[in-house]
């Protein structure tokens, strides 16, 4: 068994030059993000104290911490052994922060708090939200708006910010003896950590080569210098080297010449002297229309240098076919967070998926207690969410990342009563979102994406004419009605999960 070796406690005055060290540090990383003396980021770094949320019986208080490196949150844990790594998460995993009861937990638990004082963190993978109550307004307002700073800053950053920023980062992390060097075993041990593999005697030639200071330590430019040529593409030296001349330099001519020949770029003329400008770090070579291998590799970096087309970053295909033309990005049983046997259903999932850019959402409808229909899995042990709350939700959600209609498909297993029910929450609570009738001029084909904008339309089978309101000789009096593949996919799935509930039990 491995011991836990205690670490050597400090003097109050070396504790005094570390905080001391950890101010400064954040100070220049605040800077980095254009966030200088901002009140926000002050407030995020001293930290405060929370209360989570994780049910009606759970809500402790805990403290959460913006750490120096401006890009990470710390926070308190009562868990016994858990590892220091797991107390932290990263500001670039977070998707969206919610202000108030915008979330299923926020909505069941923290009801009896006001809303001013409520905030939820969602993150971009499937870890659970992290709802969180603040102890005034002010302190809710001040990790809302702090955090949505950090993160549009963050993206703003250029390459050449990202990687001062990354190698800052880099050197407080490593440097174990808080020195502000890098010594070669605390760069070797950093290099593992990151997944950079490099034998031992390569790393110590780059080392030597790095220490101009003859000091057996590395200190940030050095720290930079080893990351380049840690980093080194010869295939882009041999390119730089065809388009430059003798003295190290491309000039704007040869950038357009490399722009049209292997870019395929078409204004490259208009193009070159713009990106001279928007990457070159040398003052001398800007002022004479030049680019060094630097900045010709921050350009290859940027999005400007990206292969993807800029032009398709926004919707550049014809929308003005009829909507029967187009596939249509669709989620089958958006309910799900997990497994469709077991696991929980949520009106996060709708969320997730329309924010994705889904135009087509599946809602499974069963009679639910209280004549209030319910969403989940059939014949399964998945939890059950209230019809209502995924309409509010798809409300919210349907037209934040796109304008384009969305279609709610309903795999209805209601009777009649609460499909009324359902055709209430839905007029009510979509009002002018919902398409309720045929455009004019339309009566025999669909409309196009571009006129059906903002608008959510119902896919659904029909109720027959003849069918017996009150469901007691319904299937008698049934006309024949065509079933679709997908209505007949549906029942033959409901078999399968039944049967595979059944079998499971045994």
């Amino acid at each position: 068994m491995q011991c836990i070796r205690r670490q050597p406690k400090r003097s109050v005055s070396q504790e005094n030059i570390l905080l001391e060290q950890s101010r400064r540090v954040a100070a220049l990383n605040g800077m980095r993000l254009g966030l200088k003396d901002d009140k926000d980021l002050k407030f995020l770094l001293k930290g405060s104290q929370l209360l989570k949320v994780k049910s009606s019986s759970w809500r402790k208080e805990r403290f959460y911490k913006l750490q120096e490196d401006c890009k990470t949150i710390w926070q308190e844990s009562k868990k016994m052994l858990r590892s220091p790594e797991s107390q932290i998460f990263s500001i670039e995993d977070i998707r969206d922060v919610r202000s108030g009861h915008k979330t299923e937990g926020m909505e069941k638990y923290a009801k009896d708090v006001p809303e001013y004082r409520c905030f939820s963190i969602i993150f971009k993978d499937q870890r659970k939200n992290l709802d969180l109550i603040a102890s005034s307004e002010d302190d809710a307002n001040h990790w809302i708006s702090g955090l949505a700073k950090i993160i549009a800053h963050s993206n703003s950053m250029n390459q050449k910010q990202k990687l001062q920023h990354w190698i800052h980062t880099c050197l407080r992390k490593a440097d174990k003896n808080k020195d502000n060097k890098m010594s070669l075993k605390e760069l070797k041990d950093f290099l593992k950590e990151v997944n950079i593999e490099v034998d031992d005697y390569h790393a110590k030639k780059i080392f030597q080569h790095c220490d101009k200071s003859k000091t057996e330590a590395l200190e940030d430019d050095e720290i930079e210098e080893f990351y380049k040529i840690l980093t080194e593409r010869k295939e882009i030296d041999n390119i730089f080297q065809k388009y430059s001349d003798a003295e190290g330099f491309m000039s704007c001519q040869n950038l357009v010449r490399f722009l049209y020949e292997m870019q395929q770029e078409e204004d490259a003329v208009v193009a070159a002297p713009a990106l001279i400008q928007r990457y070159e770090p040398n003052e001398r070579a800007k002022r004479g229309n030049a680019m060094t291998k630097d900045g010709f590799l921050m350009y290859l970096l940027s999005d400007d240098g990206n292969i993807f087309n800029p032009a398709h970053r926004k919707v550049y295909q014809d929308m003005t076919q009829p909507l029967s033309h187009y596939l249509v990005s669709s989620s089958h049983n958006t309910y799900l967070m997990e497994d469709q046997l077991t696991g929980p259903s949520s009106t996060e999932a709708y969320i997730r998926a329309l924010t994705k850019g889904c135009r087509c959402v599946e809602l499974d409808c069963w009679d639910g207690p209280n004549s209030e229909p319910v969403i989940y899995h059939g014949y399964t042990l998945t939890s059950k969410i209230l019809f209502s709350d995924v309409i509010k939700a798809i409300k919210n959600y349907a037209f934040k990342t796109s304008p384009y209609p969305v279609i709610i498909s309903l795999e209805n297993h209601c009777s009649v009563d609460q499909q009324k029910v359902m055709a209430h929450h839905m007029t009510t609570i979509l009002q002018d979102m919902l398409l309720v009738a045929p455009l004019d001029g339309y009566k025999s084909q669909f409309p196009s994406p571009e006129q059906l904008k903002g608008k959510i339309l119902v896919k659904g089978k029909k109720l027959s004419r003849q069918e017996d309101p009150t469901g007691t000789n319904g299937n008698n009096n049934l006309e024949a009605e065509d079933v679709s593949d997908e209505d007949e996919a549906a029942e033959m799935e409901d078999e399968s999960v039944k049967t595979e509930v059944e079998q499971k039990g045994k």
